[in-house]
């Protein structure tokens, strides 16, 4: 009897733990028609266009768990990472500007539009505050901050990219919400309207207003914020402006439908890919960095933004591993590879803007306070 007690209680516990508003809500709530009248949806998941591994060759579970708990892991940096904090309520609506926020976050103001794409900006990647911790002065924008932001896309429920915490405070701000089929029942749970979320299946074309046009892809990853995995759509976005085209890949491994949307969307001006939280073992689902190069050099891009990197610790490598990794890389003549700190302004029309390397120094001035 005292171990059925036990029992009860754990599972209770568990049951009002998982009812925590920042898990979301499954898409079988209030508009679940969407869901299973996919195509895609089969067997009550998502089933993306393309052959995922669950681990890669040579490696397992067992030494990925090794590797995890019982090798030193030097992720984390030990010095402040630089930022920088602009009044975004006073940029001009016609200058056309991007901001990266850290991590795969970032917000495009571009002919006289406002968007925000996965904004993740409070200093958890997690339902919960003792997990996944950004790195210290990795966030320097609030919800506060921001005007009001025509479109909030979201590319899939990951809470690296879906933050229950900024969703909710940015509510007031938002006109429009644009996601997955399913990721919609999350912002119904929140507090959005109905009427102001548009959810869309893969292969869309979603017309803006002013002749922005976004079209609606599939990505070679996975989605899910508790236990169930793919209950909702992963996607990446292309969008088409009157003076720009940008991609903006979310997360996903590289496959060859990069070539053939460079061919059909593209060229790009704009190209914003993951470049972080990647290994070997689970590449199908992330990029190495001379996949990220490659991917936009077949989506035909001019600029790439690497993004998924310097705000959160989500595999092995150290934190400025990616930047590095990438700097490295010899791309094609015509792509420029672009790195700012976050928060700072890259200006779309001028493609002479230069960068300062701001991640060079850190492990020197890391030494040197660890031997004062």
């Amino acid at each position: 009897m005292i171990l059925f007690f036990i029992a009860v209680i754990l599972i209770a516990g568990i049951a009002i733990f998982i009812m925590q508003p920042s898990f979301g809500k499954l898409p079988y709530g209030t508009r679940p028609q969407q869901v299973v009248e996919s195509p895609h949806f089969v067997d009550g998941v998502f089933k993306p266009p393309y052959f995922i591994r669950p681990i890669g060759e040579g490696h397992s579970f067992f030494t990925m768990g090794k590797r995890l708990f019982f090798e030193k892991r030097q992720v984390t940096p030990k010095v402040t990472i630089p930022s920088i904090k602009h009044d975004l309520k006073v940029i001009p609506l016609d200058q056309d500007v991007l901001i990266w926020l850290g991590h795969s976050s970032y917000y495009i103001q571009v002919n006289g539009k406002r968007f925000l794409i996965d904004p993740v900006l409070s200093s958890y990647a997690a339902p919960v505050f003792f997990v996944n911790k950004a790195f210290d002065n990795t966030t320097p924008y609030s919800a506060e901050d921001f005007p009001v932001i025509d479109y909030l896309l979201i590319t899939h429920d990951h809470y690296d990219h879906l933050d229950y915490r900024t969703i909710k405070n940015l509510k007031k701000k938002v006109r429009k919400t644009i996601c997955g089929l399913g990721v919609g029942e999350h912002f119904l749970r929140w507090g959005y309207r109905s009427e102001n979320i548009i959810e869309s299946d893969w292969y869309q074309t979603i017309s803006l207003e002013d002749n922005f046009t976004l079209h609606t892809l599939p990505t070679k990853h996975f989605s899910g914020r508790f236990l169930k995995r793919n209950p909702t759509l992963f996607m990446a976005f292309a969008l088409q402006t009157p003076d720009f085209k940008f991609f903006l890949g979310g997360d996903g491994g590289y496959h060859e439908d990069f070539k053939k949307w460079g061919d059909q969307f593209g060229p790009f001006d704009w190209v914003i890919l993951e470049n972080g939280q990647y290994n070997e073992a689970w590449k199908d689902i992330h990029m190495m960095p001379e996949q990220t190069v490659q991917a936009a050099i077949d989506l035909q891009g001019k600029n790439l933004l690497p993004v998924h990197n310097s705000k959160f610790a989500l595999s092995f490598h150290s934190w400025d591993t990616p930047i590095r990794d990438i700097e490295r890389l010899k791309p094609s003549a015509t792509l420029r590879i672009i790195r700012p700190m976050i928060g700072d302004f890259v200006f779309l029309r001028d493609s002479t803007q230069q960068f300062e390397h701001w991640w060079e120094g850190l492990e020197n001035e890391a030494t040197d306070h660890k031997n004062k």
